[in-house]
């Protein structure tokens, strides 16, 4: 199943969170990101990786989604 563009903004986005503490998190503000950032957002609450329909903090499932993905990325590097 190839990465849609959806998702793709989604792993984007998760990849802005900060790994190193999950007292640190991440505000989308609806009135200037880029809409598609803004779905993304929303999509990712949805799906429980992140607290908040805007950002929040990372679940512990969008925690794991996170390092999943920044391993993906590093060997696709």
């Amino acid at each position: 199943m190839p990465f849609s563009v959806d998702h793709l903004a989604e792993l984007n986005l998760l990849t802005q969170f900060p790994m190193t503490s999950q007292q640190a998190g991440l505000k989308v503000h609806s009135h200037e990101a880029d809409p598609a950032l803004v779905a993304a957002a929303q999509r990712l609450h949805e799906k429980g990786l992140i607290s908040q329909k805007d950002g929040g903090y990372l679940t512990p499932l969008g925690s794991e989604a996170l390092e999943l993905s920044q391993k993906l990325a590093g060997i696709l590097s």
